[in-house]
């Protein structure tokens, strides 16, 4: 364990909040910790501050945290688990099985246990592409199951469900049959759906934006922004110009701005359909092949466009990838509040398109906005005006899908190969801290009751100052 910087915590006699973690980076999917704890710096496999590490099966979802639990999914010898931990203590709680017919394909570095759950302390939401929607009590007694898997994607589910109220919120973005729906949580009932018929495969979870009094449901992916009403499912409002794969959550300032930050696919003009018949349409069916395309993006993910899988490429079918690639954008934005329709040139207070992160989600945080990319490259944007305030390189320089968390003033960055570093989350920000799990990291942080919970591919560790 290496330390950068010296810190003195005070550990406040004032009882902290002692939020809970309820979902995909944690409470409205901020990624920042509601409760005024102070929480170590020093955190790693050596570290004095850890509480406990246990063995737990194998998968990607974040720890989510509620009261003494902490609810993940795995895979354990190709069974597909939903499990509780005691906060405490470590040790598994329970361990519920969610039976499949066949598991689906998934990414290289993939896992069939990606989505996270979400929890009220009431019931327990789990979702598995290969095996669909599943509901239980915190005691791990199955409610409810809605079959849903496994999609058109070889590279497998990744979204993760929402708990508002009484309604899981849901969007599965695959190549083809994409669609976003809202659910009963007691029954698992539709309560509607929206087809999404132009958007291919995403892995963003949504996030919920009031508005004016009005709950929205924004989900990012495609090469487009477009908010739901959470009621309806009705289509507010529509931004063009992010990229074409949308893995990162979008998130909700406390200026109640919108941001966006996204990396992913080909970005390129491709020919108009009936110019590309002119010189490849071979065999003159007015349709493509993939033998007849010139070598370029549509040709390499042909199968991903194709929507009847039959081989050809229509002109509607044509017209509507040729679409995404055309407005599709390396960006960073912030999305002001109202408008209808399309609101890319009214409400887009700015673009920033420089070290954008591929997978981990952007964090608000006290008028910052972080951005972590590949390369280890950390960035600080002031929100008012997008530009960058600070932007340097981590120790760390790989890839990383997990997103980034803040408590107490302390930002806490994973890369895949499980180093860690802590930063000071404010714009001119310092490095603190730096150390490695030895394991690789997929999972995103969770912060809770004073702790630090972080998820390798095959442990879970829990840090604290209080112990």
């Amino acid at each position: 364990m290496k330390i950068l910087f010296t810190l003195t915590i005070v550990v406040s006699a004032v009882a902290t909040l002692h939020a809970d973690w309820n979902q995909f980076r944690g409470p409205a999917g901020r990624g920042v910790a509601d409760d005024a704890a102070s929480l170590p710096v020093d955190i790693g496999p050596d570290s004095p501050h850890l509480a406990w590490k246990s063995p737990v099966p194998k998968g990607h979802s974040t720890p989510v945290v509620h009261g003494d639990r902490i609810f993940m999914t795995g895979l354990a010898e190709k069974s597909l688990r939903t499990f509780a931990v005691n906060r405490l203590d470590g040790k598994i709680i329970w361990s519920a099985e969610a039976p499949y017919e066949k598991l689906e394909s998934v990414h290289r570095i993939g896992s069939h246990a990606t989505p996270s759950v979400a929890t009220d302390g009431e019931v327990v939401i789990s979702m598995f592409g290969s095996s669909g929607l599943f509901c239980y009590d915190v005691d791990g007694k199955q409610l409810w199951h809605r079959q849903m898997g496994p999609f058109n994607n070889n590279f497998g589910a990744a979204s993760s469900p929402l708990l508002i109220d009484d309604r899981i919120v849901m969007v599965q973005d695959h190549d083809t049959g994409s669609f976003l729906a809202v659910y009963d949580k007691n029954s698992g009932n539709e309560v509607w759906k929206a087809e999404r018929p132009n958007s291919r495969r995403n892995y963003s979870t949504p996030c919920i934006w009031a508005v004016d009094g009005q709950r929205q449901i924004v989900v990012a992916g495609s090469a487009h922004v477009v908010a739901y009403d959470f009621e309806t499912g009705d289509a507010i409002w529509t931004v063009r110009g992010v990229s074409r794969v949308v893995n990162t959550t979008p998130v909700v300032g406390e200026d109640n701005r919108l941001y966006v930050a996204c990396t992913g696919g080909q970005e390129s003009e491709q020919p108009v359909f009936a110019d590309l018949l002119k010189t490849s349409d071979a065999n003159g069916n007015v349709l493509l092949e993939p033998d007849e395309l010139p070598k370029s993006p549509i040709k390499s993910f042909f199968s991903q466009f194709d929507r009847d899988a039959n081989g050809t490429l229509d002109e509607t079918e044509y017209n509507s990838i040729r679409d995404i690639f055309s407005l599709s954008e390396t960006v960073a934005m912030a999305i002001r509040p109202g408008g209808t329709g399309d609101i890319t040139d009214s409400h887009v207070d700015w673009k920033q398109s420089q070290s954008i992160p591929r997978n981990a989600s952007p964090l608000y945080y006290k008028g910052v906005v972080f951005l972590i990319a590949d390369g280890g490259i950390a960035t600080s944007l002031d929100v008012q005006t997008g530009e960058i305030i600070h932007r340097g390189r981590l120790s760390n320089t790989g890839k990383y899908y997990s997103s980034p968390a803040v408590g107490d003033g302390k930002l806490y960055i994973i890369g895949e190969r499980g180093h860690l570093t802590v930063v000071s989350a404010h714009g001119e920000w310092e490095q603190l801290a730096e150390s490695s799990f030895g394991e690789d990291v997929y999972a995103s942080p969770a912060i809770s009751h004073s702790c630090i919970f972080v998820r390798t591919v095959s442990h879970l560790y829990c840090f604290s100052l209080k112990q």
